[in-house]
């Protein structure tokens, strides 16, 4: 009986293994699969203006989801649908197939390239901090902020996190909040005394606050704080990935594709250059 047994577990075993295989190739290539049929590509993005955004109507807006959308037309998709929800729940909810492709602005980092895979990146982004006027304690890059033992507040998951911990940032003068609404309301508060995230968001913020807040000289930051901007997608997906990096070379930094994002910032100096997604992954 246990030979019978075992034997059958082997049997069963092997039926797994092949299943499992095939599960996993059916996996690879359920998103080109999904949109060759024509059904709609589902993009989920964060409120993170002007890198991602909901319009009034709920539409995509943000330069992300407008330079996404220009790509996917060029491969012959029309069919999106948007899908919002907080930055800290875009990798998860990509991975648990709640959406196929993240269009939040996501920075290219090492521990994010572990969990899902990005497109050759789209944007160079630098940080940026904001401030109350005047700049009372004088921050101007991670390293003032360690110095001055001041409270940065930024987004749960943002990219700023590890780049202030390794500036020697005390994991207790870190705020963690949802976004760039309750970045903007910590430091108009007091609870904190710089907000940090992109410039591209600072800068914004700033624009909107009438003077609560400043924006920070970008220029002070170091080389090794700009990040590349990817789209993100589940490793599964590989096939559809590749089908969207070759539409991507002949659209990126094109008349038409500069046009498509001019009105979020976005100009020729935001272009990413000549960094791969491979280097940025092994550098960031």
């Amino acid at each position: 009986m246990r030979r019978a047994f075992l034997k059958g577990a082997a049997v069963l075993g092997v039926a797994a293994l092949t299943f499992g295989s095939m599960a996993g190739l059916a996996s690879a290539q359920a998103l080109l699969e999904k949109a060759d049929k024509g059904e709609p590509i589902r993009i989920g993005f964060a409120n993170e203006i002007p890198f991602a955004y909901p319009g009034d109507d709920g539409s995509p807006k943000g330069f992300v989801n407008a330079f996404a959308i220009g790509v996917l037309k060029k491969m012959g998709y029309e069919k999106i649908e948007p899908v919002q929800t907080e930055w800290g729940g875009l990798i998860p909810g990509l991975n648990a197939n709640r959406f196929d492709i993240v269009t939040g602005g996501m920075n290219i980092l090492a521990s994010r390239c572990e969990n899902i895979a990005f497109s050759e990146p789209i944007a160079t982004v630098g940080d940026g901090f904001i401030v109350a006027p005047g700049n009372p304690k004088k921050i101007g890059d991670y390293k003032s902020l360690a110095s001055s033992g001041a409270v940065m507040v930024t987004g749960a998951g943002y990219s700023n996190i590890e780049a202030a911990k390794a500036a020697g940032v005390a994991e207790a003068n870190i705020m963690q909040v949802p976004g760039p609404t309750e970045i903007l309301a910590a430091v108009k508060a007091g609870r904190a005394d710089a907000g940090a995230g992109t410039y591209f968001t600072m800068k914004q913020l700033a624009d909107a606050s009438g003077g609560a807040v400043v924006a920070s000289d970008p220029s002070a930051m170091p080389e090794d704080s700009f990040n590349w901007a990817g789209i993100g997608f589940r490793k599964a997906d590989k096939a559809f990935l590749d089908k969207f990096n070759a539409a991507m070379k002949d659209y990126i930094g094109s008349d038409e594709m500069l046009a498509a994002v001019a009105e979020y910032g976005y100009d020729k100096s935001s272009l990413p250059g000549d960094k791969t997604t491979e280097w940025v992954c092994a550098n960031r």
